[in-house]
């Protein structure tokens, strides 16, 4: 077999990235495949199927058209700033789950390093490889750092005190309800087991809310994450090393 060339390594890159950039917007916003071509629907901004969003996001969709960047940066630019007032009055309010949603959980748009909203060029780039994440959005985690960031979610999340003297407290505090997850999250802050890095990418979002909730509590050991870039940062800077974020995907 021939060697990649380094245009194929840059687009294997770009089509990582923003698989992963899709998964993670998604998850942050708890949407559905379908959320994002019916508000491009609804709002005429380009066409996308479900089933390429979830294509996309599987790193399956080699070669997407342009009207697929349009309507996801179409409606990312949409969303930004969010506005219920605004934004809402442009959906059909009766039978509309995509505004019923919004309408229960303010979104998250996907925003550059300057803190604009992404648009259909921006998101092209990233997915031929040309420019990089943007940092709030770039959480992916090597697997060779997986095991010490579960360590520094222990530390962090017991304050160093012994697992019984928190578990209540921080059981109560994870958001998640299926009992799977539940017990592998009591497993993994316990020392039983770690999260591979995928797991530990699904479950960020999740872990992040966790540390938001007991710093709100008041747990006397408890401190605020920041966002969950920041909270990532620091997990690394704790169970890496503070070289951590300074060697990209060779961390640990």
């Amino acid at each position: 077999m021939a060697p990649r060339t380094r245009l194929q390594q840059q687009l294997d890159s770009g089509r990582d990235a923003f698989a992963h950039l899709l998964r993670t917007w998604h998850q942050r916003n708890g949407w559905p495949h379908t959320m994002v071509p019916r508000l491009g629907e609804h709002r005429q901004l380009g066409r996308v199927h479900a089933s390429q969003i979830s294509m996309l996001k599987n790193r399956k969709l080699a070669n997407p058209g342009p009207e697929v960047f349009l309507a996801i940066g179409g409606v990312n630019r949409w969303l930004w700033p969010w506005s219920p007032s605004r934004q809402l009055r442009d959906l059909p309010l009766a039978n509309c789950p995509e505004a019923e949603l919004l309408q229960r959980y303010p979104p998250v748009a996907l925003l550059d390093g300057a803190g604009q909203p992404l648009g259909p060029g921006q998101l092209l780039e990233i997915f031929t490889g040309l420019v990089t994440l943007p940092p709030a959005f770039d959480l992916r985690i090597g697997e060779q750092e997986a095991s010490a960031l579960c360590g520094a979610l222990g530390d962090w999340f017991t304050g160093g005190q012994p697992w019984r003297q928190c578990k209540a407290r921080i059981l109560a505090a994870y958001p998640v309800a299926r009992p799977r997850r539940r017990q592998q999250f009591e497993a993994v802050l316990s020392g039983q087991m770690d999260y591979n890095a995928p797991e530990l990418e699904a479950e960020l979002d999740d872990l992040h809310r966790t540390a938001c909730a007991l710093a709100e509590g008041a747990a006397p050991w408890a401190k605020a994450p920041g966002t969950i870039d920041q909270f990532l940062s620091q997990l690394r800077q704790s169970g890496c090393g503070p070289d951590a974020e300074a060697d990209g995907a060779s961390r640990c």
